[in-house]
């Protein structure tokens, strides 16, 4: 099995510094084959491209009247203008590849040269609202959340009718999105019409992260929006139940990949989605929580764990080498790696980037690549290439305290993985400042038939083993503070 290792990357940046490398203009279509090549040789399998939609005026009017981006634009760019300001990705005015960065033709033959260098192309949707120059505010206004007086967070528009206040979008934590419209999931020609659009979808990538995807269940949508009343009944299902069995119908084989966060990732796997995000294990890896980061990985199911997306970065959170030290980077690095489901690293993560920039912005700032970080990654993937790791069965191991009063087991997160025949791999990984020490049970059949050779690719540790100690008590491990050790096990 193929657990699929992502790369995110935005697209107005990546063109944008491809464009200054190159002294050329790049667009979609024209993606130098060496970018492409650069890509594949970190062993990614798939490329979610963020940020392709057309944004419109309106919407990036919006951003234009935000006087804390414009801050941050001067404070990060050099030679900042306006012309930096592209407006929010998450504001779509309609699901066509913007002009500027080459248009549906130029995406579509990137596609082509993904999939024929064996990568696949994951593309956004954003469910849950448009942004304010979607064509559907004009022709169905009814279709959005709506009062027909002023009241917080509403824009007027004008109808045949007369005039509504349409609710901006918004998760119901926060102030609301002002660049952006709310649908009616309460409405079912709202929910076919966006079934209609995944379909669509569907035939010009190979998968869809759905932005806030939790947004959409329908006791979280009825709560968020109790006090715009709608005339409709409440829906007897749930949209995303529909809508991903409507997309199988078109693609057995898409992906569908859910922002989701509330502990409702469980309820959204259960509808259908292949994959959500994991941002419970990521909050205890950067609180430097280890022991909480195992108790996650060990109280939820084999199945939830291998059906989420483990990141240390994505284009919401602060940059990874502000938050961790190298040797605490390198060895959550290699646990989100490690673990079963979809591994996902966001552009710049790699160098060692520092500065999170703000995605209204069409351009990040240039930093020199950490040649630390650099070579951490280049070291981590390259090694996991050659094993099991990601490409087989993997489990995470439950350890055991090497003596009574050690309580060091519970710091150490330990992935058996395996491909065909007795040979596998264990990733071992200490999140804690001190060492530890235990014993790792191995589930490995005809275990006890052989002696084990077992060696570090990422250190120095070379060990032989019985087969039946291995067995009977496990691996014993002492384990320096913050290691990332990749052991090898293969037969005498």
């Amino acid at each position: 099995m193929q657990h699929p290792l992502v790369y995110e990357v935005n697209a107005r940046w990546w063109l944008s510094e491809l464009s200054a490398s190159t002294g050329k203009a790049i667009r979609l279509g024209d993606v130098p084959e060496g970018e492409l090549e650069r890509i594949r040789h970190f062993g990614f399998t798939h490329v979610w491209l963020m940020g392709v939609w057309n944004v419109g005026t309106r919407s990036r009017a919006t951003a234009l009247g935000d006087p804390e981006l414009h801050r941050i634009g001067a404070d990060t760019l050099p030679h900042f203008s306006e012309q930096d300001i592209a407006g929010s990705p998450f504001a779509v005015a309609d699901y066509k590849a913007a002009r500027q960065l080459g248009g549906d033709v130029g995406l579509r033959e990137l596609r082509r040269r993904l999939n024929k260098a064996g990568l696949k192309l994951i593309l956004d949707f954003v469910p849950n609202h448009v942004g304010l120059d979607h064509h559907w505010l004009a022709n169905h206004p009814e279709w959005f959340v709506h009062r027909t007086e002023p009241v917080p967070e509403t824009f007027r528009v004008p109808t045949s009718a007369g005039e509504l206040w349409v609710a901006h979008g918004k998760d119901p934590n926060f102030p609301a999105w002002c660049d952006t419209a709310q649908l009616d999931y309460r409405r079912p020609e709202v929910r076919a019409a966006m079934i209609e659009q995944i379909k669509d979808l569907a035939s010009r990538c190979d998968g869809l992260r759905c932005d806030m995807a939790m947004l959409l269940l329908n006791d979280v949508f009825v709560q968020t929006w109790q006090q715009f009343p709608c005339s409709q009944p409440p829906p007897a299902t749930e949209f995303w139940e529909k809508a991903i069995a409507g997309v199988r119908s078109v693609r057995q084989d898409f992906l569908m990949i859910a922002e989701a966060y509330w502990n409702l990732e469980e309820r959204l796997q259960a509808l259908g989605f292949d994959y959500t995000y994991d941002k419970q294990l990521y909050d205890r890896l950067v609180a430097h929580d280890s022991a909480g980061a195992q108790r996650h990985l060990l109280e939820n199911t084999p199945k939830f764990i291998g059906s989420s997306v483990h990141f240390l970065e994505n284009h919401d959170e602060a940059r990874i080498t502000t938050l961790l030290s190298l040797a605490e980077h390198k060895a959550a690095a290699l646990l989100t790696f490690s673990l079963p489901g979809m591994r996902l690293i966001f552009q710049g993560q790699t160098d060692g980037v520092r500065i999170h920039t703000r995605v209204q912005l069409g351009r990040r700032a240039a930093e020199e690549p950490n040649l630390e970080i650099e070579a951490l990654y280049e070291r981590l993937l390259g090694a996991l290439a050659g094993t099991a790791v990601g490409h087989g069965e993997g489990s995470i191991r439950t350890p055991v305290p090497a003596w009574a009063d050690n309580p060091t087991w519970q710091d150490l997160v330990a992935v058996q993985w395996r491909k065909e025949g007795p040979e596998f791999d264990l990733v071992v990984v200490n999140l804690a400042p001190h060492s530890v020490q235990c014993y790792v049970p191995l589930d490995v059949p005809e275990l006890e038939s052989f002696n084990w050779r077992m060696e570090d690719l990422l250190g120095q540790e070379k060990y032989e083993r019985y087969g039946d100690d291995l067995r009977q008590q496990g691996v014993y491990l002492d384990v320096p503070p913050h290691a990332a050790q990749l052991f090898v096990f293969k037969r005498l």
